[in-house]
């Protein structure tokens, strides 16, 4: 599956973000990707993220749920905090749901060698990461058929091909760059990261 880390994707969100939040994020047993803004179930290996409006990056650690007693009272959260940390959560939700969808498609198309226990993980991603407000839902589902054209084997030679004509020693002409270029930017752009 073409993933970026979730770090790379969380430094990049941080841009829009200004909020104080703690983000979690773990995979069950089973495989399928969870986040919250609340703490996991006890015992769950989560990887956290904080993110501050006086840091500049996400701080991730594996951490492992304790119970309350010793625990720093939690800082008040401002209305708009917790506005700008559903947003977050949202996006991320957003993400995960679009890596899924777009996975589960082109495993079940037969393109691909799958299992059932695999094309499991991923509905059950889907069903915990995918908007249940069927307008959301059908713009999740766009951007994953944009996705799984970004991913083709056309994009991927539409690429290629635009790094040749880039190269130092080309003498491609500006317009068919531009028009390459175009291309890529219209077609092969993933709609998440």
């Amino acid at each position: 599956m073409h993933r970026a880390p979730a770090a790379a994707v969380l430094l990049a969100l941080l841009a829009c973000s200004a909020a104080s939040a703690q983000v979690y994020r773990w995979v069950d047993d089973e495989g399928v990707v969870h986040l919250s803004s609340e703490k996991p179930p006890p015992g769950v290996k989560a990887e956290r993220i904080e993110i501050g409006s006086s840091k500049s990056s996400s701080k991730a650690s594996n951490t492992r749920r304790t119970g309350s007693a010793g625990a720093a009272p939690a800082a008040p959260v401002s209305p708009q905090q917790l506005a700008e940390r559903e947003d977050l959560l949202g996006r991320l939700r957003t993400r995960e749901c679009v890596i899924a969808l777009e996975a589960l498609e082109r495993k079940t198309s037969g393109t691909e060698p799958t299992s059932a226990t695999e094309l499991r993980r991923l509905q059950q991603t889907v069903d915990a990461n995918c908007s249940q407000d069927p307008t959301r839902r059908l713009q999740q589902e766009e951007m994953a058929a944009k996705l799984r054209v970004a991913n083709s084997p056309s994009c991927v030679e539409a690429r290629n091909r635009l790094a040749a004509m880039m190269a130092p020693d080309s003498k491609t002409p500006r317009t068919a760059l531009q028009s390459q270029q175009v291309f890529v930017d219209e077609h092969c752009t993933p709609p998440v990261r």
